[in-house]
C-alpha cells in the first residue's frame, strides 16, 4: 500500500528547497514514504518529517532533513529550530524548521554539507569545479 503524500507540490517552502537541492550535480527528486527525497546513488536530503514525542510523534511538515556532519550535529540538536528525526536520527540526521525567519543560506549549506556525505568522489569533485 502507498503512503499517502504528506506536502503539497505548490508549496513555496518545498520550492526553494527544490531550487537548493537540485542545483547540484546529478540531483534529482522523488517521493519516498510520502515526502518529497532529494537524491543522487543515495538520498541527501528530505522535505519533512517527524519527531518522537512521548508515545507518539509530532508531524514537521514544514522542514529539510539532513545527513548532518558529526561534528556540528550536537550544536545543531541543540538549536530549538532542530529536531532528531524518527528513524533517520539515529544514523546521524538531523531536521531544521523552515519557516519565514529561515536562512536560506544556512540551509543551502547544511544540504551541501549532506550531499558532499552521500554523493559520492565523482560528484562531489564537479560540485567543487562549479564552485
Amino acid at each position: 500500500m502507498a503512503h499517502p503524500l504528506m506536502f503539497d507540490d505548490d508549496d513555496p517552502v518545498l520550492g526553494r528547497l527544490r531550487a537548493i537541492t537540485l542545483a547540484l550535480p546529478d540531483a534529482a527528486e522523488k517521493v519516498s514514504h510520502g515526502t518529497p527525497a532529494f537524491y543522487t546513488t543515495k538520498v541527501f536530503a528530505y522535505y519533512g518529517g517527524s519527531e518522537k514525542i512521548g508515545d507518539g510523534h509530532e508531524r514537521h511538515g514544514a522542514s529539510v532533513l539532513v545527513l548532518a556532519d558529526p561534528v556540528e550535529r550536537p550544536a545543531l540538536l541543540d538549536d530549538p529550530r532542530c529536531f532528531h528525526p524518527m528513524y533517520l536520527g539515529v544514523s546521524g540526521w538531523v531536521g531544521l524548521d523552515l519557516d519565514d525567519r529561515t536562512d536560506w543560506r544556512e540551509v543551502a549549506e547544511l544540504v551541501e554539507t549532506s550531499y558532499r556525505r552521500t554523493a559520492g568522489v565523482r560528484r562531489v569533485r564537479l560540485l567543487d569545479q562549479a564552485r
